[in-house]
């Protein structure tokens, strides 16, 4: 199973009001492992950047002047994601701002439902608890001490981190601990599963010696030995 773990960093809050995407960071995972493809990109804005978002990421004018506009980048990001799902945390900010930049250019839209929102499911699975990204790093005890300002490839490197520990740790398939899926729903959280038999039983691993000596203890305790009883 193929999904992106993706951020982005912007001009401000609101694409209809001018705001644009200026870095799209993004972490390919196969299996719920990171295979060492990445894709990133800085953008020209067209537009100046407001101090309060330059403080946020520190991307300035200057240095965004020499760099590609979306137009340049928007196919190769598209082939890049395809139709895995996006792991994404606050999707809808996100997908927002992805959805109004590939549709100035009469480009498809991303469906909203191939996003996976980490913010929601941290905050169904820890309610009333902090849920941001530095949040959950100190619940998960994941590294972010390189994270003095937000940036789009470093905070999905980071996002797939707390994502495998959100959907169970190392081993998501296996369901351990009540592990969130993300086909999972309120209405099929529980499942009917039970481990069948072996077609072939295990054979014994006590010895003739072993056994023998076990009924020997058991005859000493008595005839109100509760092992008797249970057997």
């Amino acid at each position: 199973m193929r999904e992106i773990v993706l951020d982005t960093e912007t001009t401000g809050f609101d694409p209809e009001q001018g705001d644009r995407i200026v870095e799209i960071g993004a972490v390919e995972l196969y299996n719920h492992m990171p295979t060492g493809r990445t894709f990133h990109e800085y953008i020209n804005p067209r537009r100046s950047m407001p101090q309060e978002a330059f403080e946020v990421h520190g991307l300035g004018d200057d240095f965004l002047r020499d760099k590609p506009v979306f137009e340049k980048i928007a196919q190769s990001f598209v082939d890049f994601i395809g139709d895995a799902k996006l792991v994404i945390h606050n999707a809808a900010f996100d997908m927002k701002f992805l959805n109004a930049e590939l549709g100035w250019l009469n480009m498809a839209k991303i469906p909203w439902e191939q996003a996976i929102d980490t913010l929601d499911i941290a905050r169904r699975k820890f309610p009333g608890s902090p849920a941001s990204l530095d949040a959950l790093c100190r619940r998960f005890g994941i590294d972010n001490s390189s994270r003095t300002l937000h940036g789009a490839l470093l905070d999905s490197e980071i996002l797939a981190e707390v994502y495998l520990e959100l959907i169970g740790g190392r081993q998501p398939d296996f369901g351990l601990a009540g592990a969130y899926s993300p086909e999972t729903t309120e209405d099929s959280a529980e499942t009917d599963w039970h481990p069948g038999p072996r077609s072939e039983p295990l054979p014994p691993r006590l010895s003739e010696e072993e056994r023998a000596a076990h009924q020997a203890f058991v005859n000493h305790m008595g005839d109100g030995a509760l092992w008797k009883q249970l057997t």
